[in-house]
């Protein structure tokens, strides 16, 4: 049996290849197609290497693949910025030392409690590190128990985060979850991920569906509309950014937009 992260691979290889319309990309009428997207065969074609090789790749055997292979698949699955980064990452091997929750510099914490916008910090595992006065007034922080300040935690299977995005619940829920992934897939043998996984099954109903389809998505910027049980709406900018300190640690600032 593969390891996790073989798995990881092979299984992003196999969800990206079914998500391939044959016919935007032309390739030759199949009499009959018993699943979406292109064949093994027509990818490898792609690609420029042997339908073996690919194969072993999406079966998650012990294999390794050269960075120009990797890219060639890439190309041969048209895959965007962040899924091609997300390839390149699962194929250059899996992270070898045990998940330890990352410390808040003392300076980054002392800035994000001088902040006036609301604005937190989370670690690679997305657990909540830091918050200000500001977001816990707006996210109720501050209520959370220990075990459960973890921002996809929160979003996905707590009642008031679903109360709080109202009907932009599911997206921001599904976008979260895409993100997470890239994460996810290079700890996938380390038990603090495979608890939270666990957790989010069990607490989200399409979790499951969404997980399933293995999409990637980067951390950006945006826009997003919140339903406060005090405050009413609320509409907001947000921007993340990466600690020089420790790359793993993501700040979140939340800006508000007047109409």
């Amino acid at each position: 049996m593969s390891d996790p992260h073989q798995k990881a691979l092979g299984d992003f290889l196999r969800a990206r290849r079914a998500a391939l319309d044959p016919k935007i990309l032309a390739v030759a009428a199949v009499r009959q197609r018993r699943t979406p997207g292109l064949r093994r065969d027509e990818v490898a074609q792609r690609a420029g290497i042997s339908i073996d090789w690919y194969v072993r790749l999406e079966q998650g055997r012990s294999v390794s693949p050269s960075m120009a292979t990797i890219d060639a698949l890439a190309r041969a699955l048209c895959l965007n910025t962040a899924e091609h980064a997300h390839l390149r990452a699962l194929a250059h091997g899996p992270q070898r030392h045990r998940f330890v929750k990352e410390q808040i510099p003392a300076t980054l914490d002392r800035l994000i409690g001088s902040l006036n916008q609301p604005a937190y910090v989370t670690g690679r595992r997305w657990d909540l590190l830091t918050w200000n006065a500001a977001a816990a007034d707006l996210f109720a922080f501050d209520d959370l128990h220990e075990a459960e300040r973890n921002i996809l935690l929160f979003v996905l299977t707590d009642a008031r985060a679903r109360s709080l995005f109202g009907e932009a619940w599911a997206q921001e829920a599904q976008r979260m979850t895409a993100q997470f992934r890239a994460t996810h897939d290079l700890w996938a043998a380390d038990p603090a991920f495979t608890d939270l996984l666990d957790r989010l099954q069990k607490g989200c109903t399409q979790f499951q569906a969404w997980w399933q389809a293995h999409e990637v998505r980067p951390s950006g910027t945006g826009r997003k509309l919140l339903h406060h049980p005090q405050l009413g709406s609320l509409s907001f900018e947000y921007s993340t950014f990466q600690a020089n300190e420790d790359p793993a640690l993501k700040l979140a600032i939340y800006v508000p937009v007047t109409a």
